[in-house]
Order: C-alpha cells, then structure tokens, then sequence
C-alpha cells in the first residue's frame, strides 16, 4: 500500500481502485499519452489532497507535477481545488499568510520603521490539509512555488517518516533566539 493510500479512508481507496482498473482496461497507449500529455485542466482535488498529505510529495513522482500547477495557481489568486471524493472530514484549503500572527516565527522577518515596526512572512500562504477531522499539515509556500511542510504531532505519529526541513529550520532559528533575561526574586 502506498504511502497516499495509507491516509485515505478504504472506501475511497477502492473507489479510486476500480477507477484506475477500468483506466487500465483501456491500454497502455492511451495512458502513456495521457501522462506524456500536459493537463489542459485544472488540478484534480483529491491528488492534490493527497499529496500535500504525504511524507514528502517532492519523493513521489506523482505528486510533483499537479502539486506545482497548485501553488502556480494559488500564487494567481485561483482558489485550490476541492475534492468531492475526500470523505467527512478529509480536506485541504489555502489560507493567506499574515505575519507575525499566521506565519511559523521561523520564516518571519522584522523591520522597523520610523513609525512602527513592519512583519513580513517568507511565504504568501499555507495549505492546510485535514484527515479525519485533524490537521495533518501545513505546507507554507511562496510565490515562487517554494515551500516547506509543518507535520503536526498527528502526521508525525501516523506516517513515521517525513521531510523534516520545517523542524529543521524551527531547530536553527530557535539557536539564533537570545535566551531571556533571568526573573529577578524579591
């Protein structure tokens, strides 16, 4: 069972088993046109679910292309797609960022002007994907369709293995914090 398989509910799966069956009866021909062919469409819902629910959708080849089309599209203000498959529960939705108080402390900067001190976030906003009604991720990304997944205790638990550069970079900025002033006792 893959690892996209593994977050979905087994009704679901079998569901999209008896589709790819029924792709599959078709021949081989036409499904190595259809991959070689670039989508004219937009980007199915429920892929996209699922791979910004994987360990690392950048590791399955699958994953890259239609996950890149949804940050391209989201980075042009088109909305990310849903999915009517994903069951109760089960759902992914884009949320702008919005420094200090919607962006991981990590990836915000500080700038002080002359009259007030200005928050900026590395990146534009963060998808947000749900299984079984608790959050699972938070991939953050940018413009430039960059980005770095939050895996909260939940998926960390439930997937064992993961891309770690989100706890990587929490690690190297929490180093560069200055420790807080010792509490003096009366």
């Amino acid at each position: 069972m893959s690892d996209i398989q593994t977050l979905v509910a087994p009704a679901t799966v079998a569901k999209c088993s008896r589709a790819a069956s029924r792709v599959a009866a078709i021949g081989s021909v036409f499904c190595s046109l259809a991959l070689a062919t670039p989508p004219a469409a937009a980007v199915d819902g429920c892929l996209a679910l699922l791979c910004f629910a994987a360990p690392n959708w950048r590791g399955i080849q699958q994953c890259v292309p239609p996950v890149i089309q949804v940050l391209r599209d989201l980075a042009r203000g088109k909305p990310f797609p849903s999915c009517s498959m994903s069951g109760a529960g089960n759902s992914a939705a884009n949320t702008w960022s919005s420094a200090p108080s919607f962006c991981p402390p990590q990836y915000t900067r500080s700038y002080d002007t002359e009259s007030a001190t200005v928050y900026t976030c590395d990146y534009a906003g963060a998808i947000s994907v749900s299984i079984d009604g608790v959050l699972f991720t938070r991939t953050w990304w940018n413009m430039g369709a960059d980005s770095v997944t939050e895996y909260t205790p939940a998926a960390k638990l439930r997937l064992g293995s993961w891309d770690t550069r989100f706890d990587d970079d929490y690690a190297l900025w929490l180093a560069t914090v200055p420790p807080a002033p010792p509490v003096d006792l009366p």
